[in-house]
C-alpha cells in the first residue's frame, strides 16, 4: 500500500482522483477509519476469528449452510428469486449477512461520502482521519469469467469448419460400422469423442440461463462482481462487489492505494456533498435515507429543509 495523497479539502480530493490516479476501470472504497487503524480491508466475514481455527472445508461448509437458509426465506421478501448463488450472497451482503463479498463503488463521490458523512474519534475522543481506497490491482470481472473461452469452441458435426484431424469426421467414425446398427449409438460415440468440444456451449447454455459455471465458494483468485440492482441502494451507490477467495485475510497492501481525507475536512466534505445531491436521502432511497438526511439538515448543522 501507498499513501501519497492527504485531502485537505473536497476540490482537492476532485483534483487528485482527476489527475493523479491510473487510467483505466477504478474501484474506489470510503472508510470511517484507516485500515492502519483497526479497519482493515477484508469482508466482514473476516471479522469473526474464532473461523480461522476451522478447517477450509468446515468454513465453506458453514458458508453454503448460512446461504441455504437465507435463501430458503427470500421468497416472502424478494419479487424475483436469485437465479444462483452470486445473487444471492449479494442479497444477503446488502442486508447485513457476513459474506466473503467487500463493497466497493465505482463513484469516487460515493467514497468519498462514506469516508467523511461520520467523523470517528479514538478512545480519547480526539477526531480520526477517514479514507478512501483505491483497488489497484487488477482483480478478475465476473463476466468475464462467467464466459466460455471462444477459442475453445469447436463447431460439432461441420467437417467444413472443423480439421478431419482434430475432430473426425462422420466418414471416420462409421466406416466401419455395420450400415443396419442404430444411427443413435453412432451419434453417441461420436459426441462421447469429442466431449471436450461440447463443454464451452453447455457452459454458454448455463450462463444464458442465469446459472453460474463457478461458484462464489471456489474461486481461486478475488472476483469484481456487478450484481443485478437487487435493492435501489446499489443502484444509487454505483455499488460492485469484490468476491475475496481468502475471505478471511486482508487485502495484500499491494494492491490498493490510500487516500486519506483529514478529518478537519469533513465538515465542509458533508456540505459539498450534499449541495451536489449525493448524500443520505439519494444514496439510501428509502425511509432510512430520508431519516438519515433530516437527522443531518435540521439536527447536525442547524440547517434549513
Amino acid at each position: 500500500m501507498s499513501t501519497p495523497f492527504v485531502i485537505e479539502s473536497f476540490e482537492e480530493y476532485l483534483s487528485t482522483v482527476r489527475d493523479e490516479l491510473p487510467q483505466g476501470r477504478i474501484y474506489f472504497r470510503g472508510q470511517s477509519k484507516l485500515a492502519t487503524e483497526g479497519y482493515p480491508l477484508r469482508p466482514s466475514m473476516g471479522r469473526y476469528h474464532y473461523l480461522s481455527k476451522l478447517t477450509l472445508f468446515d468454513r465453506e461448509r458453514i458458508e453454503r449452510e448460512v446461504l441455504g437458509v437465507f435463501s430458503n426465506h427470500l421468497l416472502t421478501y424478494v419479487h424475483h428469486l436469485p437465479r444462483n448463488d452470486w445473487e444471492s450472497l449479494a442479497i444477503a451482503q446488502h442486508h447485513g449477512l457476513p459474506t466473503r463479498f467487500m463493497d466497493w463503488t465505482t463513484n469516487p463521490l460515493v467514497a468519498l461520502y462514506f469516508a467523511a458523512r461520520e467523523t470517528k474519534t479514538d478512545d480519547n475522543d480526539k477526531p480520526l482521519n477517514s479514507a478512501v481506497y483505491v483497488l489497484t490491482s487488477d482483480p478478475v470481472r465476473f463476466s468475464d469469467l462467467a464466459q466460455p473461452s471462444s477459442e475453445t469452441i469447436m463447431p460439432v458435426l461441420d467437417t467444413a469448419t472443423t480439421p478431419a484431424e482434430s475432430a473426425g469426421t462422420w466418414t471416420d467414425l462409421l466406416g466401419n460400422m455395420d450400415p443396419e446398427e442404430d444411427e443413435e449409438e453412432g451419434l453417441s460415440e461420436f459426441l462421447a469423442t469429442n466431449e471436450a468440444s461440447a463443454t464451452p456451449i453447455d457452459e454458454a447454455k448455463k450462463t444464458a440461463a442465469g446459472e453460474s459455471p463457478v461458484s462464489p465458494f471456489e474461486i481461486t483468485e478475488n472476483v469484481i462482481y456487478d450484481p443485478p440492482h437487487v435493492s435501489p441502494r446499489i443502484r444509487a451507490q454505483d455499488g460492485v462487489l469484490l468476491a475475496c477467495h481468502q475471505p478471511l485475510q486482508p487485502l495484500e497492501e499491494k494492491d490498493y492505494l490510500e487516500i486519506v481525507i483529514s478529518h478537519q475536512a469533513h465538515d465542509d466534505i458533508r456540505r459539498r456533498l450534499d449541495q451536489y445531491g449525493l448524500f443520505d436521502k439519494q444514496l439510501f432511497p428509502d425511509l432510512d435515507g430520508i431519516a438519515k438526511w433530516l437527522k443531518y439538515r435540521v439536527f447536525e448543522i442547524e440547517g434549513k429543509l
